[in-house]
């Protein structure tokens, strides 16, 4: 039975990807830099990602999201990495070995608060799965989480290792299903239905032909603005006025990947500024909300073998080309929230019996037309 739940959410996600519409096919062009061909994180070579959702009677609303570097033996072949903390009311676990190290030798696993330790069992699961990881006695994985309680009976805690490994098992390149999948199955956002969402942005070659991919996990509130627009003020449900929840806590998991040969540093420079892409679509950071960002590079010049040489060589780009990944960067955090929210269908109600809404298109078009944002 649990195998074909599994199948039956499989196909689902292939048939929704292919079906969803989203911010751009509504003519909303946010930003000035092209996205690549899926407008999606996966547009970084060598980047996947999978889903696993979890829809049970009424009450079960959650899931997992796998986020994969690369597809080798990742704790043999870590990437430099990164993390900043716009927020930190949240739980992310193995930050502080990112932090000293400035690499990851996992997948990322995205899911919900009370699933972070399901989350590490999988990942641990998965890294000594591999032969050459047989004498391995550590593993730092990466767990990021946003508190899906509101749609979702979170302390049934329905996310298991077994999910965790099919998630990362389902990772695939291409087409990236959003919205109410994974582990955005239970968010809210804005006060509408939240979810996943992603987008993408390709430098022009004189600036370096380099592409950033951003996922997110959209799971908090504010003053909702899209490509500038005023939809929350338009809409009248907006932070302390009142809303669905009566609340703006919650958390946005940002995750940014780069094909740049970037190092931890400019890879925390280049984080930093997803917060700004984030403060963009109006998300004010609230004090209950946990705001991270991850940041990776999959340039394979730069990746670190487990078993290294004292000394090794490597080559990263210049202070002085950052400006336009952190432009990149801001742009498509600002557009993979947005999408996040198109994307996004109703999956239920919350304990009180309220509806959670998805965004209204319709209305939202309106107000576009009215800012002349349509291109």
């Amino acid at each position: 039975m649990i195998r074909l739940l599994f199948a039956v959410f499989v196909l689902g996600n292939f048939v929704d990807a292919i079906a969803q519409k989203r911010v751009r096919d509504y003519g909303i062009e946010m930003g000035v830099l092209q996205p690549g061909a899926h407008n999606a994180i996966t547009d970084v070579k060598g980047v996947l990602v999978g889903h696993l959702t979890l829809m049970e009677g009424e009450k079960v609303r959650t899931g997992v999201t796998a986020i994969v570097p690369h597809d080798k033996n990742i704790f043999q072949n870590k990437v430099p990495g990164a993390i900043y903390v716009g927020n930190g009311f949240g739980k992310l676990a193995g930050s502080t070995q990112v932090e000293e190290l400035g690499n990851i030798e996992t997948p990322i696993i995205l899911t919900n608060t009370l699933s972070v330790a399901q989350g590490l069992e999988g990942l641990i699961d998965y890294t000594l799965s591999f032969e050459e990881n047989k004498e391995v006695r550590s593993v730092n994985g990466i767990v990021g989480e946003t508190n899906d309680s509101g749609l979702n009976d979170i302390q049934g805690r329905h996310v298991k290792k077994e999910h965790v490994l099919e998630a990362i098992k389902n990772a695939k390149s291409g087409k990236v299903v959003e919205g109410s999948v994974g582990a955005g199955t239970g968010t809210i956002c804005f006060g509408f239905k939240g979810g996943i969402g992603t987008s993408s942005r390709v430098l022009p070659k004189e600036l370096g032909g380099y592409t950033v991919g951003v996922l997110t996990q959209t799971n908090f509130g504010g003053v909702l603005q899209i490509d500038g627009v005023p939809v929350g003020e338009e809409l009248g449900q907006y932070a302390y006025k009142k809303s669905i929840e009566g609340s703006v806590d919650g958390s946005c998991m940002m995750v940014v990947a780069t094909d740049a040969p970037l190092d931890a540093r400019n890879l925390e420079r280049l984080a930093k500024r997803a917060i700004m892409g984030l403060a963009k679509t109006g998300g004010i950071a609230s004090n209950g909300s946990g705001d991270y960002v991850i940041a990776f590079s999959t340039n394979e010049s730069i990746r670190v073998p487990y078993q290294s040489e004292p000394i090794k060589a490597y080559t990263y780009l210049n202070n002085d080309y950052m400006s336009p990944l952190f432009m990149a960067t801001i742009e498509a955090t600002e557009e993979a929230i947005i999408n996040s929210l198109f994307a996004a269908k109703e999956v239920g109600k919350l304990r009180n019996g309220d509806e959670v809404k998805s965004l209204p298109v319709e209305k939202v078009m309106e107000l576009m037309k009215k800012y002349n944002r349509i291109r």
